[in-house]
């Protein structure tokens, strides 16, 4: 995001996913995921990564009509897919779609601030969106939908910190809390930036050393690490986008200690910034549901290498 406010520690070595992870063959892909279609009227202000998200007018919906739509403009409910056996049998994952669609709707509830460790911030943001008006908290929870169906295909049990089921949030630090009380093996947030024009590709951002406030992420930044390091090979691999040209040197990979979602987690956990919403090319491939869904397989791929090291 434009004016982030970035891991002020000394830069971690610059990597070039060195290892390869254990590559998944996904069966059949899986039907895009429900989403409700709302009005998001873009609200100006800082967005939970810091930056600042534009006002814009939203995209109407495909189809004219409201009520619960596929998010390529295909009317239906999409039944979650019950987990069996697979590589993945036991294990547990959380995946956080990031914001909210109905953020805009309850400013005051989202700017309380909450406790994130040794500093306080926002309880949750609007997000960011294309400039066609593509909110990205509808793009995270497609994503998110796509992932948790690969999850569960290879046995996981999944578990999404929130499913358009609220009407605002859940606050960062409530998010931290759903993946400790799964203790989950692994929890992604999924999000989308929104950078300056010419900014593109995917970064994965990794915590920092944070102490104190009720954080201490000592035992999980190893492990995050990891998780990251595998997340950012495959989705190179499977999208074909490359790693940020404008965060990361590179790597894809960035270290920020100013998420609460990462501060307080007991769990190895990352955020993937899956492409900048305000560039006009990475915004055609968020906007689209193959790549969306190459983004999805790109992230399972991913959670699965690490979970089966």
């Amino acid at each position: 995001m434009t004016g982030v406010s970035y891991d002020e520690s000394q830069p971690a070595p610059r990597r070039r996913f060195g290892r390869t992870p254990l590559t998944l063959t996904v069966a059949a892909l899986v039907p895009a995921a429900v989403v409700g279609v709302l009005v998001w009227r873009g609200v100006g202000g800082a967005d939970s990564h810091g930056g600042t998200a534009a006002a814009v007018t939203p995209a109407a919906s495909p189809t004219g009509r409201s009520g619960t739509l596929l998010d390529d403009g295909v009317p239906g409910d999409v039944a979650p897919t019950a987990p069996g056996p697979g590589p993945l049998a036991g294990k547990v994952v959380v995946i956080d779609p990031g914001h909210n669609t109905r953020n805009h709707l309850h400013t005051s509830e989202i700017n309380q601030q909450v406790q994130i460790g040794p500093t306080r911030k926002e309880c949750d943001t609007t997000g960011t969106a294309t400039n066609d008006g593509y909110a990205e908290a509808r793009f995270t929870l497609d994503v998110s939908h796509r992932l948790r169906d690969l999850l569960k295909k290879e046995g996981a049990t999944v578990t999404l910190t929130q499913d358009d089921d609220r009407p605002f949030g859940p606050c960062v630090d409530e998010r931290a809390r759903i993946g400790n009380k799964a203790k989950a093996d692994a929890v992604v947030s999924v999000h989308a930036d929104g950078s300056a024009v010419g900014n593109r590709g995917f970064h994965v951002i990794l915590p920092g050393l944070v102490k104190g406030g009720g954080a201490d992420t000592t035992p999980i930044v190893g492990p995050s690490r990891d998780l990251g390091e595998h997340i950012a090979g495959r989705f190179t691999a499977v999208t074909g986008s490359a790693p940020s040209n404008y965060i990361g040197d590179g790597t894809g990979l960035d270290v920020r200690k100013d998420l609460g979602g990462l501060n307080l987690s007991t769990v190895p956990k990352v955020f993937v910034e899956c492409g900048n919403m305000r560039d006009p090319k990475d915004a055609a491939l968020l906007t689209s549901a193959e790549w969306r869904q190459k983004a999805a397989r790109g992230l399972a791929e991913g959670i699965s290498g690490y979970l089966a090291r």
